[in-house]
């Protein structure tokens, strides 16, 4: 290793990337929102076969030994107030949390950003196809398991009746993009920071799993299935090296230039 210091206008590392222009950005961003959207609503349907495949899913976490869904909704049921928190959490922190997350990489951390973007649209598109192939009704229309719709009973819900709602195919649960994206947000930020505390990001995606499993939006399974949908974009696409100008102290000084270890990334 070379710890010499060396003026980083010297020689530009390989690795730094710009900052992408922000029209083209704010496009392709609002462009894979879009695409999560309408991509569910085109498979909806197939009322008969998701819940089929829903028991099919239930019987085989049974035969897998995997903890009861029912184990957390319980805990969440001690109190309106936590089952509420609960059904606001997967209502309202889904989407903020994610577009957050890329505008702070955006701003701070471009390469990351960059990386983080183009993990997000391939996960994404690639939970798109499941939906045509394994329609999945979510546990809270499952008979039988003893699950609560929690948000119907306590609110709020963000769907309605699944014959009369348009706006979202209740039919997909299977990969949970919850969970992935919260997975990613946390890997992202573990990945573009180095405070001795980023391990805590993890607690979003932990929190996001009970969340889901306690609301009956979605089984474990579901969860897997998109961690490893994630890990395999995650072995594909690679995230930069780390530099004073992508992960230092000073990343968001940009008016001088800041020095970087030659080597130290090696």
């Amino acid at each position: 290793m070379n710890a010499r210091t060396e003026p980083a206008g010297a020689k530009a590392e390989p690795h730094t990337t710009a900052r992408p222009p922000l029209i083209r950005e704010f496009l392709l961003v609002a462009g894979l929102f879009l695409v999560y959207k309408l991509g569910r609503q085109l498979a909806t349907g197939h009322t008969a076969e998701a819940v089929h495949n829903a028991r099919r899913v239930w019987h085989l976490e049974r035969a897998a030994h995997l903890p009861h869904e029912n184990a957390v909704q319980s805990a969440l049921l001690h109190g309106d107030t936590l089952v509420h928190l609960a059904n606001t959490y997967y209502a309202a922190v889904h989407f903020p949390a994610t577009l957050a997350f890329l505008v702070w990489l955006y701003v701070r951390r471009p390469a990351h950003y960059v990386w983080a973007r183009r993990v997000l649209a391939v996960v994404t598109t690639a939970a798109l196809v499941l939906p045509f192939t394994f329609p999945l009704a979510p546990p809270r229309m499952l008979a039988g398991t003893g699950l609560v719709d929690t948000a119907r009973v306590y609110g709020p819900s963000v769907y309605g009746p699944p014959s009369s709602d348009h706006l979202s195919n209740q039919f997909a649960a299977m990969p949970s993009l919850h969970f992935g994206w919260a997975l990613m947000v946390a890997v992202g930020l573990i990945a573009a920071t180095r405070s001795r505390w980023r391990a805590l990001w993890l607690l979003h995606p932990a929190l996001t799993l009970l969340v889901i499993t306690g609301t009956a939006n979605h089984y474990w399974l579901d969860a897997l299935v998109a961690t490893a949908m994630l890990g395999l974009a995650l072995a594909v696409i690679h995230p930069p090296r780390h530099t004073a100008t992508t992960a230092g102290r000073g990343a968001g000084r940009l008016a001088a230039p800041e020095p970087v270890l030659a080597g130290a990334a090696r």
